[in-house]
């Protein structure tokens, strides 16, 4: 039995009065998605146990049978394991992003989506300013810092506070001066730097200060094929979702062209995740992009990013599985929702729909937030999905 996870980031959210009353999911052109549900069976999914922040990290490790009471312990170990980043026991990982700050305001948690290229250039011109000069380059506006303290503040993500005050938000508890004084240390450098300087030229956000946030030690958790005796891969545009992959010991593929962004490389995504098949039992196919759209409350891009994810994605994918001969079932679902209207990830319980050899169907016609309310499957953990889907 070959498995799948086809994982649209953020793809659930609420009713939008610019849509209707429909949320995006209802709104977008998804047919091979609607298949899905139309043909297995659908029920709600609980991605965010209650206690804990509702993010891709918690959210998909959750989705991959990780119970995040057990094996969480933050966003940036999972992502230091991704950049090839090792920690000591008494390292504690920072997720640092790039964002742009207006007026004391909140106006970018990604500055304007900086390229990976500049974004490299600034973090050599601040890393003589980090402890041990452990600063890491990553992709676009998503970095790393490794400290021998500092796992003692409460950190607040910068896409929870889009378009808000930033003072009422910076790190606090014990260790929050070290990290406040860092973030400061870095806005002058950031702020002269020729990167920003072409950057405001060209109408575009700069990247004028740096956000620590997602702190945590390395965590300890059985492979996946511990947990299931499958052996698998992983394939995402992002750090986040390669470090769980890393950690799980699934083989973790780049793709070429691959960005977390509506632009990315479906069509090689694809191919790696039909080829990967051939060698393992399970693939976990990571897209981004309706999650970034959600943070940019941006309605049309999440529509269309919801499209591309069924046109250049689930059909492909499916339909290389009915070609393969194999038997075979799929599992489509959002990691949470990014609602349109506050910009961030929330905790509601997201759609799902499993399809494949052996599944039954139910009376589900469509796969969005209200339709699957009536999935024979009804209210589940996400922890359990993975075993579900093997039956």
């Amino acid at each position: 039995m070959k498995l799948v996870v086809l994982l649209g980031d953020g793809m659930a959210d609420l009713p939008l009065a610019a849509l209707q009353g429909k949320t995006p999911l209802q709104a977008a052109k998804k047919p091979n998605i609607d298949r899905l549900a139309r043909l297995g069976r659908s029920g709600l999914a609980q991605t965010v146990p209650e206690g804990f922040p509702p993010g891709s990290d918690v959210a998909n490790l959750s989705v991959m049978g990780y119970a995040p009471s057990k094996h969480y312990t933050g966003r940036a170990p999972l992502e230091a394991a991704a950049m090839g980043v090792a920690l000591a026991p008494d390292d504690i990982a920072f997720r640092c992003n790039f964002v742009t700050v207006e007026d004391g305001i909140m106006k970018d948690y990604s500055a304007g989506h900086i390229t990976t290229e500049e974004g490299g250039e600034l973090i050599e011109a601040v890393q003589p300013l980090m402890p041990e000069r452990r600063l890491y380059a990553g992709v676009s506006y998503r970095n790393l810092l490794v400290l021998k303290a500092g796992a003692k503040a409460v950190c607040t993500p910068p896409h929870d506070i889009s378009d808000q005050p930033v003072a009422e938000h910076l790190p606090s508890g014990p260790d929050s001066k070290q990290l406040i004084k860092l973030m400061e240390a870095a806005r002058p450098i950031l702020a002269r730097h020729s990167v920003n300087k072409k950057r405001i030229a060209a109408g575009k956000h700069p990247a004028n200060a740096i956000w620590l946030w997602g702190q945590g030690p390395a965590p300890v958790m059985p492979t996946f094929a511990e947990k299931y005796g499958l052996k698998g891969a992983m394939i995402s545009a992002v750090d986040l979702l390669k470090g769980i992959g890393r950690y799980a010991g699934l083989e973790v593929i780049d793709v070429a062209g691959a960005t977390g962004n509506i632009d990315t490389n479906y069509e090689g995504k694809v191919q790696a995740t039909l080829e990967a098949l051939k060698s393992c039992d399970f693939v976990y196919l990571h897209i981004e992009a309706p999650d970034e759209a959600g943070h940019e409350g941006n309605i049309e891009l999440k529509v269309r990013a919801i499209e591309l994810f069924d046109e250049k994605v689930v059909g492909p994918v499916v339909e290389g599985l009915e070609k393969s001969g194999e038997d075979w079932r799929v599992l489509v679902l959002p990691d949470h929702a990014t609602p349109i209207s506050i910009k961030t990830h929330s905790r509601d319980p997201v759609p799902f729909a499993i399809m494949g050899t052996g599944i039954e169907q139910d009376e589900v016609e469509r796969f969005d937030e209200d339709a699957a309310k009536r999935g024979a499957y009804g209210l589940v953990e996400a922890t359990k999905l993975v075993g579900m889907m093997r039956g």
